[in-house]
Formats: structure tokens, C-alpha cells, sequence
């Protein structure tokens, strides 16, 4: 497979159980959840098969009216997701910048290797608090063993 110059030709990423170990669970506000998916979330479908993931939203989840996010998939498409959720929701101009065009990608195309590996080289936090109040949440990610790996904090995702 080289998924650098075109999408994924082996077996479908659904069918491997490791995909479905340990979901990423995130919470956004509803204006975020909204920017990213659009109104009445238009662009679910599409961002799903782009990144090859499935994802659920929740908007009844928390009392404060966030949305609870739920991603399955394979690890790098997850962390993908996240590293765009992270960046559109940054209120660094540059952060912002990058997660609007990440989110065009996916909107409009396939995830590429390249996609996935330049995300996953760029840190995920990167001292900017301002996401806080608009993205927290359970994070795991499954390796070999299924062992949840909390991102930070205790069982908490604040960033």
C-alpha cells in the first residue's frame, strides 16, 4: 500500500479489530462541532471516509452543551483528527490557520501517508491554553497490547 499518492487498497481498515480497541473520545463545544462538521453535520459522511474512520456525536452528552465525540479507526487517522480538532480550535492565529486548511483536506480528499506522518511529527500541545475551555476529553489510543494511553492528565484530556 502506499497511500503517499493514493487511498488505501489492502484489507478494509474496518475489518481489523485493533482499530475498535480503544475509540478516541473527545468533547467540543457545539460552535466547534459545528465549524468542523457543518450544520446538521453535512460533512460527517465525508470526513469519514476520508480519514477512514467512524465518528459519533453526541450533542446531549455533558451539561454544559458540549458535544461528545467519539472516533474509531486506524491510530494515525485518529491522531490526525485530533491534531485538526486541537488546531481549529486554537485561538493562535497560526494553529487556526493550519487547522482550517487540515480540515478543508479532509473535507475535500483521501488522507495520505504523507497526511498522517507529517501530523503525527508536528506536537499536539504546544502551550496554547486558549483551546482549553473548547476541547477536553477521554483520549486513548490503542497499541498492541490494549493498553489505554492517556494523553495527559489523570483520565482526563485538557488541553
Amino acid at each position: 500500500m502506499d497511500m503517499g499518492t493514493r487511498t488505501v487498497t489492502e484489507q478494509p481498515w474496518w475489518t481489523l479489530p485493533e482499530n475498535f480497541v480503544a475509540p478516541m473520545v473527545v468533547h467540543m463545544e457545539a460552535d466547534q462541532e459545528e465549524l468542523i462538521f457543518g450544520h446538521n453535520d453535512t460533512y460527517l459522511p465525508c470526513i469519514e471516509m476520508n480519514s477512514r474512520t467512524l465518528i459519533q456525536l453526541e450533542s446531549w452528552f455533558t451539561a454544559t452543551g458540549q458535544t461528545r465525540v467519539t472516533v474509531v479507526g486506524p491510530r494515525r487517522a485518529r491522531q490526525w483528527l485530533l491534531h485538526m480538532f486541537c488546531c481549529v480550535g486554537s485561538q493562535d492565529p497560526c494553529r487556526h490557520a493550519r487547522g482550517l486548511e487540515m480540515l478543508e483536506r479532509v473535507r475535500s480528499q483521501p488522507l495520505t501517508n504523507n497526511d498522517l506522518v507529517a501530523s503525527i511529527s508536528v506536537p499536539l500541545y504546544t502551550g496554547d491554553l486558549s483551546v482549553s475551555p473548547r476541547i477536553s476529553g477521554t483520549i486513548c489510543f490503542s497499541f498492541r497490547q490494549p493498553s489505554p494511553y492517556r494523553v495527559i492528565g489523570y483520565s482526563e484530556f485538557h488541553l
